[in-house]
């Protein structure tokens, strides 16, 4: 099978993974071997490339994943051959520490990760863990469906971690793959949503996408927000939403990796401003958010690549040129 590994990290310009040959894995226990359909390019993979997460490689990235079931492994139940499924960040866990017996598996301190721990989506096939893999609404095409996996799955857990409600201001920074979904569903909840972005095209999908405002960081839509989310790489960004919170506001970070917050005067986080970062998702998240998305019968933008083009798909990617999401289909 063919596939894009990841051997030594470095800038995505330097266009880092190279195509490779590979046998077809054979699924082991509790395992299934998948035909990858289509893979979403996320900015953790960008991370990952360039040395920004650590990663022990050599590595085959890709984290949002829909496939179709090729093989099961020995004691595999609830899934056949042919079943169209999807793959996400969250790769397995150890099921039995404090976090994942608290419902919050998510924080697994033996937690693996696809795409970081074991080899992901970038390529025709890979084996998953039975146990995290996901039906799919049969209402999204494979492209649509990839950016579901990760995008739309992480958008959702900082909305419902902002505790935004119905009526409510809610500001995003940043307007990618996953803002994109997580704009829709916040409408969907009755929110005023307010777009912070550089990008004019992305100005325009927001307020396509229901936006009432859109701007840059700097500017000031002229309301207090209730709740902002920062999708954006940027620690710079933090003391600017701040700014724009409202007093008993929550900020919440959707970051894997960021650069450094600067420091700013206290009083943007006093009056019992929050700030908070999300990390990974449960798979109960997973299947609430794909339910949802299946319910609203989300919009999802994306820009489709074949397999062999992962660098090119990377590089747009970190120089904000995607509208939407970037998405590999073997």
């Amino acid at each position: 099978m063919r596939r894009m590994i990841l051997r030594e990290a470095g800038a995505a310009e330097d266009r880092r993974l190279v195509e490779d040959e590979s046998e077809l894995p054979a699924p082991g226990a509790g395992q299934v071997l998948l035909r990858v359909r289509a893979c979403g390019v996320c900015h953790t993979d960008l991370h990952i490339v360039e040395g920004e997460l650590a990663a022990p490689l050599p590595r085959v990235l890709g984290h949002q994943v829909v496939a179709t079931v090729e093989a099961l492994g020995a004691g595999v139940a609830g899934l056949t051959v042919g079943e169209r499924v999807g793959v996400g960040w969250l790769a397995s866990t150890c099921g039995t520490c404090p976090s994942c017996a608290s419902g919050r598996e998510n924080l697994c301190e033996r937690a693996w990760f696809t795409g970081r721990d074991v080899d992901g989506g970038f390529a025709e096939a890979m084996l998953a863990d039975a146990r995290f893999v996901y039906p799919l609404p049969a209402s999204f095409s494979d492209v649509e469906a990839a950016p579901l996996l990760c995008a739309g799955i992480i958008g959702y857990r900082a909305l419902k971690l902002s505790q935004v409600a119905a009526g409510g201001r809610l500001g995003l920074f940043g307007f990618g793959a996953s803002a994109h979904l997580a704009i829709q569903v916040a409408c969907s909840w009755g929110c005023e949503t307010y777009v912070f972005t550089r990008s004019e095209a992305h100005r325009r999908l927001a307020r396509e996408l229901g936006a009432v405002w859109a701007g840059g960081a700097e500017d000031d839509p002229g309301v207090a927000l209730d709740a902002a989310v920062s999708f954006a790489p940027a620690g710079w960004i933090v003391p600017a939403a701040l700014a724009r919170l409202a007093r008993g506001g929550t900020l919440v970070v959707n970051a894997v990796h960021t650069s450094d917050i600067p420091s700013f005067p206290y009083e943007r986080l006093y009056w019992e401003r929050t700030v908070r970062s999300v990390a990974n998702f449960t798979r109960e998240d997973a299947r609430e958010f794909l339910a949802l998305a299946a319910k609203l019968g989300l919009r999802v933008e994306t820009e489709v690549r074949p397999l062999l083009e992962a660098n090119e798909a990377l590089v747009r990617l970190k120089r904000g040129e995607v509208q939407g999401a970037a998405v590999l289909a073997p």
